[in-house]
């Protein structure tokens, strides 16, 4: 009727006759007789299959994780104590050892009578697996943690459990106690102050106190150095190091810059860091009540060890100072419609790029094509060419 068959052209291939379903479609489909296959098509779309999973996965792990902020303010109250957390192995008998604390407001704390003293041997601490030194050269600083990224809901993690120092391991009973563990937690001034462990009869005017110079070697491994509460699952940078020495008149310094810090999931921490009490010790045990938020300090050490002539004192020196600011580490998590809309955004901007990136291989390699066929014409003309004169 309308000379399509007269022509070899066929109706069906333009759309179904009549009213039905498919005739509403929004996005009718191209018939089968007008598409071309294409060799790169399969692995375009597997590799576009791929990299739109692996960017999903990505954002929604990132999304999951949340967004950790850090902001600074100055501390707005002054607390009056500091709790000293200390966990040290020296290579020294616990009765020639002497620990003092001793702060700029001219306070001395006998420590020794308020941590414990335990005999043990080198030989079960410094074997231990995570044991590491701190520096290979005097004057190596070393900043907050480990130089990762704090992740906020680990350092909650951590705070939970065990509040406690382990045991001493028991000595074996071939073995004989060459070294002294001296651990526990005690509260001094919120001041500089220098935390020092020495030789008996060293240091301080002790009557009737030598101890022979011989059997000085303050070798020695610090298993827990932290301020605060107590949490043993924190890292913090003196946590499981160890220092040698060969010498009987070598003196450990240690430089700490303590910088009191709070970790929170908390919304409201996070929406009005503002609104944090004024007073340190009320704060401290609001704190310890909410799970999403915890008090604690970190600091950054550096280390200035050295030889010293024997009128010197030797020993394992720790100077503190606590810096006049608080640092909040907060984390977020974005909603679920933000994950979504960017999720959508991924996989689109995924099929459009690669839409772009599979247009431009085909034309490249249609160019390509079509030099190639132009060479091989031309090289197939010259040979004819060649022939002829020859006859």
């Amino acid at each position: 009727m309308n000379g399509f068959a007269d022509h070899g052209l066929s109706e069906a291939d333009f759309g179904q006759k009549g009213i039905s379903v498919a005739s509403f479609d929004a996005f009718p489909k191209t018939k089968p007789t007008y598409l071309t296959k294409s060799r790169s098509g399969g692995a375009w779309t597997l590799l576009l299959l791929v990299t739109s999973v692996s960017l999903l996965i990505s954002e929604t792990g990132r999304w999951w994780a949340g967004t950790t902020h850090h902001s600074f303010s100055v501390e707005k109250g002054v607390s009056h104590t500091l709790q000293m957390n200390l966990d040290v192995v020296v290579t020294m008998q616990c009765s020639d050892l002497h620990i003092n604390v001793q702060d700029a407001a001219g306070d001395r704390l006998l420590a020794s009578e308020v941590l414990k003293k335990d005999p043990t041997t080198w030989e079960t601490w410094h074997q231990k697996k995570d044991v590491h030194k701190l520096s290979g050269a005097a004057g190596d600083d070393m900043r907050f943690g480990k130089g990762n990224e704090e992740d906020v809901h680990d350092y909650l993690s951590a705070t939970r459990g065990r509040k406690r120092f382990a045991k001493t391991p028991r000595i074996k009973r071939h073995q004989q106690a060459d070294a002294c563990r001296i651990y526990g937690s005690l509260e001094g001034n919120k001041v500089q102050g220098d935390f020092h462990i020495t030789a008996r009869g060293h240091g301080y005017m002790e009557f009737g106190e030598h101890l022979a110079h011989d059997t000085f070697n303050f070798t020695h491994q610090i298993n827990e150095l932290s301020f605060g509460p107590y949490y043993p699952s924190l890292t913090n940078p003196l946590d499981n190091t160890i220092a040698y020495t060969a010498s009987h008149f070598y003196k450990f310094q240690y430089y700490l810059s303590i910088v009191p810090t709070i970790y929170t999931e908390d919304p409201g921490f996070v929406r009005n860091p503002d609104h944090i009490p004024s007073d340190p010790p009320s704060l401290s045990n609001a704190l310890s009540r909410n799970p999403k938020t915890i008090w604690t300090n970190q600091y950054a050490v550096t280390e200035q060890s050295h030889l010293v002539g024997e009128v010197n004192v030797p020993g394992i020196f720790v100077k503190y100072d606590i810096e006049p600011i608080l640092l909040l580490v907060s984390e977020e998590m974005g909603s679920g419609i933000a994950l979504l809309i960017r999720l959508v955004n991924v996989i689109a901007g995924v099929l459009v790029a690669g839409g772009w990136c599979y247009q431009l291989s085909e034309w490249a390699t249609d160019v390509w094509g079509r030099r190639s066929a132009r060479k091989r014409a031309s090289l197939g003309m010259l040979h004819g060419g060649d022939d002829k004169d020859d006859e």
